[in-house]
């Protein structure tokens, strides 16, 4: 498969939607009320106007549980979900998710994937195909408009992705490890490329990982979520300057102290899931804590 060459991203000539989200004390329940199994757990944080916020934690503390909660997809079984100040209670486009898998129709090409979903919402004409192209180019895949997910590499499936979502200009974009199971070139080729496309729109994403060096390469918020159920544990703030490039992050002193902040929390988290019941790992645990984060409190 051929990799296109990633220019430097266009601008659209429809302005970006930007909106705020709010998930205010919001837990979420499954199983029967004799017997609850709590995935999500009293959460609240806000994903700020204009501001990429990543969302990191441990494999299968319930991040995706949130996407889907945050896309309407499911309801919380208490609290609420907020887009500048109104409630959400059904899926809707100002909040697009762009998931691991690829969701991109194999029997259409890349143009007519681009425009499915506009045409359903009953866009046509020259103004759709003009639309579509200017995100196609902005995604860097003019030259594979006519092309078929199959003979698109790892890569450019994901950026057709990008431009699916992007062409319905939400207030808020969801990504939920869009980058995952991509090797290793590719996925910092990715990250690159993805943080060039925010930066020129300044729209409202929240971004999930589980990858450190991904969240902070990308972030201006970083939100560090507990181990299952699912709580935040901390916001940190990324004061990093943008334009940014891998290269320089990775030789960060400043990039390099918010990993340290954030891997402790983290690896604290982590050891959790293996602690439930067993009194040597609680007990290693503490240890942990007292030498490395002597400060920290539950």
């Amino acid at each position: 498969m051929v990799e296109a060459t990633i220019t430097r991203a266009g601008t659209m000539n429809e302005k970006s939607a930007s909106g705020e989200l709010e998930v205010r004390d919001v837990s979420k329940f499954y199983g029967t009320d004799r017997y609850p199994k709590t995935v999500v757990d009293n959460c609240s944080f806000i994903v700020k106007r204009s501001k990429l916020t990543v969302m990191i934690g441990p494999s299968g503390s319930g991040k995706s549980t949130i996407v889907r909660l945050l896309a309407s997809f499911e309801q919380p079984s208490t609290g609420v979900v907020l887009l500048d100040g109104k409630k959400v209670t059904k899926p809707d486009r100002d909040r697009l998710v762009v998931f691991q898998e690829s969701a991109l129709y194999p029997w259409m090409t890349t143009y007519e994937n681009v425009v499915f979903g506009p045409k359903a919402q009953g866009r046509q004409g020259e103004p759709l195909a003009e639309a579509a192209r200017g995100v196609i180019d902005r995604v860097g895949l003019s030259q594979f408009q006519k092309s078929y997910p199959n003979q698109l590499s790892g890569g450019m499936q994901r950026r057709a992705e990008l431009a699916r979502a992007l062409i319905n200009n939400p207030a808020i974009m969801i990504l939920d490890e869009p980058f995952r199971g991509l090797d290793a070139m590719t996925k910092g080729l990715m990250q690159e490329y993805y943080a060039q496309l925010f930066e020129n729109s300044q729209s409202t994403h929240l971004f999930v990982t589980t990858d450190i060096d991904e969240a902070i390469f990308l972030a201006d918020r970083l939100l560090i979520m507990s181990n299952f159920p699912l709580r935040l544990r901390q916001v940190i703030d990324v004061d990093l300057p943008r334009p940014r490039r891998l290269a320089d992050v990775v030789t960060s002193d400043a990039a390099n102290q918010l990993k340290m902040t954030a891997l402790s929390i983290l690896h604290e988290e982590a050891l959790k899931s293996f602690a439930v019941g067993n009194q040597m790992a609680d007990h290693f645990i503490e240890s942990y804590k007292q030498r490395y984060r002597p400060d920290a409190s539950d």
